[in-house]
């Protein structure tokens, strides 16, 4: 599963997945409820990609905004049926995620550690996703596009099985190779499924990237006490 990634820069939006940035840039880290961007097939009927800003988090229509929260990953097994996800799985309303890097925490010291997870082919990861759609919502009441990232198993990946507590079921994201991309915006339900498929560990870099606590500014001299 991934709640915090790293969005693609501008220039790797361009260069590798053929679009131009949405309007409001990329932002920095994303996290549930964070606005990043997506790629998905442009609404005008073109059939072409197109890049636009969306939550992290899936929020149907009939649903409060805070789902975001809880939404951010969709299991692949049960994405067809569950109620926050299955309209926009069967209404093929598929996305990719593109990301400089994904962060999971490691418990093998015996707390948890943030590791930055990456690809190793000098190129950004796009993740497979769905996209749903409210007439408001987003920014100035706006109306609100909404992501999930699609996860498989992971209990036997030699890398991603590293991940999250002990005991827990490993997840990982699905990592579409780029000549996939079009494959999958395009695909039907049978014909995404046969995209659920564990990303090669040797193709993934993964790094510690712990957090760094935030260091309280220094007092100024006038301010410092007298000795």
């Amino acid at each position: 599963m991934c709640a915090n990634y790293l969005p693609s820069r501008t220039e790797r939006l361009q260069s590798q997945f053929g679009v131009a940035p949405p309007r409001h840039g990329t932002g920095k880290e994303a996290f549930p409820g964070s606005m990043a961007p997506i790629v998905r097939l442009a609404d005008d009927g073109s059939q072409t990609r197109e890049c636009v800003e969306a939550c992290f988090g899936l929020v149907p229509a009939w649903a409060d905004l805070k789902l975001a929260r809880h939404t951010y990953n969709a299991r692949t097994e049960t994405v067809a049926e569950k109620p926050s996800f299955r309209s926009a799985f069967r209404k093929r309303q598929f996305c990719i995620v593109p990301a400089e890097a994904i962060f999971e925490p490691n418990y093998e010291s015996g707390k948890a550690v943030r590791w930055k997870i990456g690809s190793d082919a000098g190129q950004d990861l796009g993740i497979a996703g769905i996209w749903e759609w409210r007439p408001h919502g987003g920014p100035d009441d706006r109306p609100l596009v909404s992501f999930s990232m699609l996860t498989i198993n992971a209990d036997h990946h030699p890398l991603l099985q590293r991940f999250h507590k002990p005991g827990d079921e490993k997840r990982m994201v699905v990592i579409l190779e780029p000549d996939q991309y079009d494959a999958w915006l395009h695909a039907d339900a049978e014909a995404a499924r046969n995209l659920f498929a564990a990303y090669p560990a040797e193709k993934l870099h993964p790094t510690p990237a712990p957090k760094v606590p935030l260091r309280k500014a220094s007092p100024k001299p006038e301010n410092l006490p007298l000795l």
